[in-house]
């Protein structure tokens, strides 16, 4: 059974609030303005119960509520985030959608990227709703599309961001003889409408080398707040453009080292270890000060 996570996210509307969670909810965009409008949706329902809740939003793997000005968010939003935990962890529904057996209308292109060895290939619309990175078909067991691609002999490795999958390959093929075929099967496996992880499919993270770590929270110093906070605000954007990721793995107040983990496109490129490493290097000792001293990237 699905666990569910709750994050959330402002808005540039003060009056709405993004709850993201951590699997898809919904297959389409639904907005509902009054308890009548949600007739199909029994968790809208519930939540215009909340004498605050103006409108509610749910699309893709987040639900956007906005309040009315009688409360502000930082009143309320940690009792309607547990509500939502809560309501979707006992498994209740969500949006009474229609079954159909149509075909998802889906294009998928491919984008060549800084790492030979990689090509991004992006489709029309999310298919996963977070980061998960596979280096080989036994850790692909909870992911059918990473399965079914570790079954061509050139595959290496497979990544997965939002809307796109990043292959790596083997250097017993090129790139020229295979991509059209690679963006063949992607695009029927989604237009199949099947799901790309299932909800066993853990997203990786990093445990700062400490297995007794995994799937336990981590708690981070004030540093290391902001070095995640430059990360993800002004590096990762850019890296997963190039079908890439990078992960904050620790920070070593001692040496003043940054530890990170490249992933996707970016683990194993020629170029991007040196040019990431330097790079965030010169950005994180520009903003931080004598804070760092070094960047150690490291490949996923």
């Amino acid at each position: 059974m699905k666990e569910y996570h709750i994050t959330l996210i402002e808005t540039n509307n003060p009056a709405i609030l993004k709850f993201e969670a951590n699997h898809f909810l919904v297959k389409q965009n639904y907005e509902f303005k009054n308890i009548d409008e949600a007739k199909n949706s029994p968790l809208a329902q519930q939540l215009f119960y909340l004498p605050f809740i103006k409108t509610v939003y749910i699309s893709g793997n987040f639900i956007a509520l906005e309040r009315y000005d009688i409360v502000q968010w930082n009143d309320v939003k940690d009792e309607v985030a547990q509500q939502l935990v809560e309501y979707l962890n006992a498994g209740e529904p969500i949006v009474n959608e229609p079954e159909t057996s149509k075909k998802v209308a889906v294009t998928v292109y491919a984008e060549v990227t800084p790492n030979p060895s990689v090509i991004k290939f992006v489709a029309n619309k999310a298919i996963v709703p977070s980061i998960f990175e596979f280096k080989n078909i036994d850790e692909a067991k909870d992911s059918e599309l990473a399965k079914q691609l570790f079954h061509f002999p050139f595959v290496k490795e497979v990544f997965f961001d939002q809307n796109y999958v990043s292959v790596t390959k083997y250097d017993v093929a090129e790139w020229d003889e295979i991509t059209m075929e690679v963006r063949e099967f992607i695009r029927d496996f989604l237009a199949e409408g099947k799901e790309v992880v299932s909800a066993e499919a853990k997203q990786a993270e990093p445990t700062n080398g400490n297995p007794d770590l995994e799937g336990k929270e981590v708690v981070h110093d004030d540093t290391s707040k902001q070095i995640i906070d430059i990360l993800e605000e002004y590096v990762k954007p850019a890296v997963a453009s190039d079908g890439g990721n990078i992960l904050f793995q620790s920070y070593e107040e001692q040496s003043k080292t940054v530890n990170v983990i490249l992933q996707g496109a970016c683990s194993g490129c020629p170029s991007s270890t040196f040019t990431l490493k330097n790079g965030i290097e010169t950005m994180l000792k520009n903003m931080l000060g004598d804070k760092v001293h070094e960047v150690v990237a490291l490949n996923g």
